[in-house]
């Protein structure tokens, strides 16, 4: 038997960083995201031997193993590993050979929510496979638990959100881990213009987000009037994009973008630098009326909203600039997993 998942991919629109702790704990946090047609995909097979192969296809690597209920956290395709560790502690199954191979259409630290977006796959897959009942915002909080909590890594809580839930989603964060996933019913038109206008980048750098989000967490542990008084604008940047999207307010979303873009290089060093303000400037000549780096910043994707037909202008520029334009729909759905018989 094969078993399956998919889990879609993110750009956040407004709001980033504030679903990180210990802000989200304190203020609160909001973000708007929407997901993409490019995914983490998983699959388990069973195995005849009585071992377990872990196997990541994009990055060429992987690990066998004798039949065990722990899998050694080496630094080794941990995400895997960290979620085969949690379920046999929480869903204890008999063991078997099984091989788990995963692949993801983006590189990690590209700022698509590459390493949540893949915990959330391994977990369908394994959902998929041993039949457990857990809801979306159940798989969410799991993936969410495994990565921050089990593996210790740094980071927010919007990915496992997104790419459980799919689609367009207004994010509220608060004390206590809670999260509220509001769905938007945006109508169809105005989708099919910002998914017509908006230029998905991919600057060919990558970077390690714990570095700068470690920083951001720091900023308000201390205090950091700066720091703090930026993600509170990144709020009202999440709410003005939300009603721009539900009035058909399509043309200001460059704006829109270009103002938060501005705050959430005040949360943190290191979110810009030189080589993105370059980009960012000879998009906006080229006719883009606002922009922002993805994810934590630092480098990965970047996304551009160019009103009327100047994309056209704005991806010959962008061409001669090192990088990928990437082609991309916005997708409805969230997690998916299926059974084949092989």
């Amino acid at each position: 038997m094969l078993y399956r998942s998919k889990a879609p991919l993110r750009i956040g629109l407004a709001g980033g960083g504030t679903d990180v702790s210990p802000y989200s704990d304190e203020f609160g946090g909001v973000i708007l995201n929407v997901t993409l047609s490019l995914y983490a995909h998983t699959s388990i097979e069973l195995l005849e031997e009585p071992i377990i192969v872990i196997e990541s296809i994009d990055k060429n690597e992987i690990q066998s193993f004798d039949l065990s209920t722990i899998l050694p956290i080496d630094g080794k395709l941990d995400l895997v590993k960290g979620v085969y560790n949690r379920i046999q502690k929480d869903y204890p199954f008999t063991l078997r050979g099984f091989k788990i191979s995963t692949k993801v259409d983006a590189p990690a630290g590209s700022g698509l929510g590459t390493s949540s977006t893949l915990v959330v796959s391994i977990l369908g897959a394994f959902k998929e496979m041993l039949k457990f009942k857990l809801n979306e915002y159940e798989i969410a909080h799991y993936a969410y638990e495994i990565e921050r909590i089990d593996l210790a890594l740094a980071g927010g809580k919007q990915d496992q959100y997104a790419a459980t839930f799919g689609g367009f989603n207004f994010m509220e964060f608060s004390s206590n881990n809670k999260v509220i996933v509001n769905p938007l019913r945006i109508r169809q038109d105005y989708i099919n213009e910002l998914e017509n206008n908006l230029v998905l980048y991919f600057t060919s750098s990558t970077r390690e987000s714990a570095t700068i989000i470690k920083e951001q967490q720091k900023n308000v542990l201390d205090k950091n009037v700066k720091s703090i008084e930026a993600m509170h604008h990144l709020k009202d940047q999440a709410k003005r994009m939300k009603e721009a999207l539900l009035m058909g307010k399509i043309d200001t979303i460059g704006e829109i973008l270009d103002y938060g873009f501005q705050q959430k290089k005040e949360m943190a060093s290191n979110i810009s630098n030189d080589s993105i303000e370059s980009i960012y400037q000879k998009v906006k000549k080229a006719g883009a009326t606002g922009g922002k780096i993805s994810g934590a910043g630092g480098g990965g994707f970047m996304i551009f909203y160019c009103p009327k037909n100047t994309k056209h202008k704005v991806i010959e520029t962008l061409n001669t600039l090192g990088g990928t334009v990437k082609q991309y729909s916005f997708t409805e759905h969230g997690l998916t997993s299926w059974t084949i018989s092989n």
